[in-house]
């Protein structure tokens, strides 16, 4: 009974908010904030009309397939072959200097409030809150008055972070699941370590080269109708997930790697493939933020205390902001493009699905604190980012027109 009521009313949320979406993209009101504050209203924390537990297979597979297509969709935007040349300015100072810097001081800083934990799962724990959720602020990546370079710096970050960090996350997982702290065992590591850095992009790369000539073939020869050059790209990801995951390698990591190397080349069917891969994804993404206000909000927030809602702010604040500050020396660009992109890095939709893989490999047990911290830092940014992306884009056209007035009178 309880599935059927989730079912409808997840479909009245989500044709009540396509309805108004386009003016939601113009306010200060997001998605997100909409489908995660349903989630918590109807939720044993508000109304108590659903009880969901953490390991309901629906919620473990509804994230999987979510990181799956999300990565795929990320990594597909970037045509492999001018890789290097979006990662020249800053996204590349970002994401190699302002990434692993904030991965480190989130770690350090927790040490400080959670000192009970080990460092693996300090680490553990910056390392989920370290991806970016571009989304969370959609006001700022498609506001006209938001100046572009800085638009597709928080784009490009907040799409390749997640993939990024997922080695790591994956290490933590599997050092603390195997119950040994250390790295004695060095044969079992490494090779663990190269199945997740080697196979599984290998596979994911030659999945999502393979199938974009098979596209490109099909199409060519008029086999292939427009219908399925939408679906394919669920396709690929699945199966790039699926090949890595059968010889053991890491199946997220293969979805990143084909989309990363989708071969393709007719502009035509590589648009049909993203527009219907990211459609999908987002729907996918409300669905996730729903499920977090139903289901991981209400089992957490018992453990909310002092010392997590000083970390939460930290992490939403200082432990992001200044090393972006420090990646982002001697680029020029103004002060507030500075502050911009240093604030705008919301933890949403990576955090929750990486929280969902620690929930079913870890379980909960043990690790409570570390859950309910992420859940906490989530929450905060939803809503703190939501509501300033659209005050914050305004400010650019504010501050240019402060500039063309002063030299207009520099002028006269």
């Amino acid at each position: 009974m309880d599935n059927h009521i989730i079912l409808l009313i997840l479909t009245l949320l989500i044709l009540t908010f396509g309805l108004f979406s386009k003016l939601s993209e113009r306010s200060f009101i997001s998605g997100p904030m909409v489908f995660l504050s349903v989630g918590i209203l109807i939720s044993p924390m508000g109304f108590n009309l659903i009880t969901v537990n953490l390991d309901t297979e629906i919620v473990k597979t509804l994230a999987e397939l979510t990181l799956i297509l999300i990565l795929f969709v990320d990594a597909s935007y970037l045509k492999y072959c001018r890789l290097s040349k979006i990662l020249a300015g800053i996204p590349a100072r970002l994401l190699l200097i302002g990434l692993p810097l904030t991965m480190l001081v989130g770690a350090f800083s927790a040490q400080y409030f959670f000192p009970t934990y080990n460092l693996w799962v300090l680490a553990l724990l910056a390392l989920i809150l370290s991806p970016t959720d571009a989304a969370l602020g959609q006001a700022v990546v498609q506001s006209k008055m938001v100046p572009k370079r800085i638009q597709e710096s928080i784009s490009i970050e907040s799409g390749l972070n997640d993939g990024i960090v997922l080695p790591p996350i994956l290490l933590c997982i599997s050092v603390l699941g195997s119950g040994i702290t250390s790295l004695n065992n060095e044969s079992y590591w490494l090779t663990f370590m190269a199945t997740q850095l080697f196979i599984a992009p290998l596979v994911g790369g030659l999945v999502g080269y393979a199938g974009g000539k098979l596209v490109d073939h099909a199409t060519l020869k008029n086999w292939m109708s427009h219908t399925f050059h939408h679906l394919v790209s669920f396709a690929l990801a699945i199966l790039a997930y699926c090949a890595a995951e059968l010889i053991h390698g890491n199946g997220f990591i293969a979805a990143f790697f084909a989309g990363l190397m989708l071969s393709t080349k007719i502009p035509l069917v590589r648009t049909q493939i993203q527009e219907f891969s990211e459609a999908q994804g987002k729907l996918f993404s409300l669905i996730i933020f729903f499920l977090f206000g139903l289901v991981c909000v209400p089992n957490f927030y018992i453990y909310w205390d002092l010392n997590l809602l000083m970390y939460a702010l930290l992490s939403l604040t200082l432990i992001r902001m200044i090393p972006v500050f420090i990646a982002l020396i001697g680029v020029k660009i103004d002060f507030y493009s500075k502050i911009f992109i240093a604030w705008f890095g919301p933890r949403g939709i990576a955090s929750i699905l990486y929280l969902f893989i620690v929930i079913v490999e870890l379980e909960v047990t043990g690790y409570e604190q570390l859950m309910a911290v992420i859940v906490l830092t989530v929450l905060f940014s939803v809503f703190a980012h939501g509501i300033t992306a659209v005050m914050m884009s305004k400010q650019f056209k504010a501050i240019s027109e402060d500039a063309n007035s002063e030299s207009t009178k520099n002028c006269q």
